[in-house]
């Protein structure tokens, strides 16, 4: 049994904003009440949170642990780790894992890993296609039975409109997202970078925002012919934005997220060092105004990281030859208290939401602090001062971008199914 007393309890999913107590039982919150007015058992855990923030536990919808098969740059263990560390109490992985999620054994094994070395939720996300490889579709219904949240061929697009509709109708029937990475593969092959003035000056070779929006707009068109719910991953152009404000205008079943380096960097923070290598790439600023823009008035549903792990080995090296990615984890939280909330963007009820109930809503589920939810907190100081060294991260790999920069707010403790899993 574990009392969490005197927290600032945010809720977007109950709309609340209020002092409240909860208790834990088990792995489900039993009680939501009036500060001092619940009663735990004698010998319960007591969690004081005065001063904090208490919201639910923070769903990172995007992210990538590397296992099977690449566990020299991430495992379920390490990346979980991390994540509790960034506040997160739930990690949907994707599917570019070696062997690639694209059957129901591969699903097993992560499900298993994660029960028995996870420490936080781990939801997989299935292969749309054998292999990712865009020729035939995915055993996907033997994949939702053992566990999968959503499918996706992320790290590519969906290969070709034939094959995303077939998806699309298939996951409709079986009520299960699609997550696309919205990438025209013939507009950005070779590229390294967003093209533009910063990838000229750099010589570089530039991949067009139209890349990504071109791909966009198909597989809106896709939803509103199938039906099926749709969710743009890691967007960060502003014609892409606008495609998915228009879908949501005509009642499609179409979501989006922004990762915290798309709402914070732009191309001309890009240097010849390789942590600054992501695809997307970073965007114009125009793009990232466009962003913040989205993360303002709801058309965004979710923030998340993208945290894409690769060994100092793979990043050492040129920029143009080095992989896609960065860390995400550890510096979510402050990325979006520093460039949304203390810059007076959103309210600390939006950034929230954008943690929380936002992306339950895209994988269709409900979560909050109330009796009978799982038990899994998000508790926030809104005035923690630290500063983020990559070196002492809890991942295996190092590529972040943010390697010294210095934060206020921070995650202060991390709670999943009643047990405290990480305390700053």
């Amino acid at each position: 049994m574990l009392l969490v007393k005197n927290g600032r309890v945010i809720d977007p999913a109950t709309n609340t904003d209020a002092p409240r107590d909860i208790l834990i039982e088990g792995e489900k919150i039993v009680e939501v009440a009036q500060p001092e007015s619940v009663q735990a058992a004698p010998g319960a855990e007591v969690f004081d949170a005065t001063g904090l923030i208490v919201a639910p536990g923070f769903i990172d919808i995007h992210a990538h642990l590397r296992e099977p098969g690449q566990e020299s740059s991430e495992t379920i263990e390490t990346g979980t780790r991390a994540a509790a560390r960034g506040g997160f109490t739930a990690v949907c992985c994707m599917p570019n894992t070696k062997p690639v999620n694209d059957n129901a054994s591969v699903t097993r094994f992560i499900v298993d890993r994660a029960k028995a070395h996870g420490n936080v939720r781990v939801w997989p996300i299935g292969a749309a296609s054998v292999g990712s490889k865009g020729e035939a579709i995915a055993e996907i219904a033997a994949m939702k039975e053992a566990g999968i949240v959503a499918v996706s061929d992320d790290g590519k697009p969906i290969a070709t409109a034939k094959l995303a509709r077939q998806v699309m109708e298939y996951c409709r029937s079986l009520n299960l997202l699609v997550i696309e990475h919205a990438e025209d593969i013939s507009l950005a092959a070779g590229a390294a970078m967003r093209e533009g003035v910063t990838s000229t000056r750099l010589g570089l070779r530039g991949m067009p925002a139209a890349a990504e929006s071109v791909c966009v707009a198909r597989d809106v068109q896709l939803a509103e012919l199938t039906g099926a719910r749709l969710h743009v991953a890691h967007l960060s152009a502003k014609a892409s934005l606008e495609q998915v404000r228009s879908a949501k205008s005509r009642g499609l079943h179409v979501t989006c997220e922004v990762t915290p380096h798309h709402f914070t960097l732009i191309d001309e923070d890009v240097t010849y060092d390789s942590r600054f290598k992501m695809n997307p790439p970073l965007a114009a600023r125009e793009d990232r105004e466009a962003l913040l823009a989205g993360l303002v008035d709801g058309t965004v549903d979710a923030i998340a990281t993208d945290h894409a792990p690769h060994e100092p080995a793979l990043k050492d090296v040129e920029f143009d030859k080095a992989p896609f990615g960065v860390l995400g984890f550890e510096t979510a939280l402050s990325l979006g208290l520093e460039q949304l909330v203390h810059s007076g963007r959103i309210s600390l009820m939006r950034m929230v939401e954008l943690f929380t109930a936002g992306p339950a809503r895209v994988l269709g589920m409900e979560r909050g602090i109330a009796a009978g939810q799982p038990g899994d907190l998000t508790i926030i100081s809104l005035d923690h001062s630290w500063t983020y060294k990559v070196k002492e991260s809890a991942s295996k790999s190092r590529n972040s971008p943010f390697d010294g920069r210095t934060f206020k707010g921070a995650p202060m403790a991390t709670i999943v199914a009643g047990r405290v899993v990480h305390k700053r």
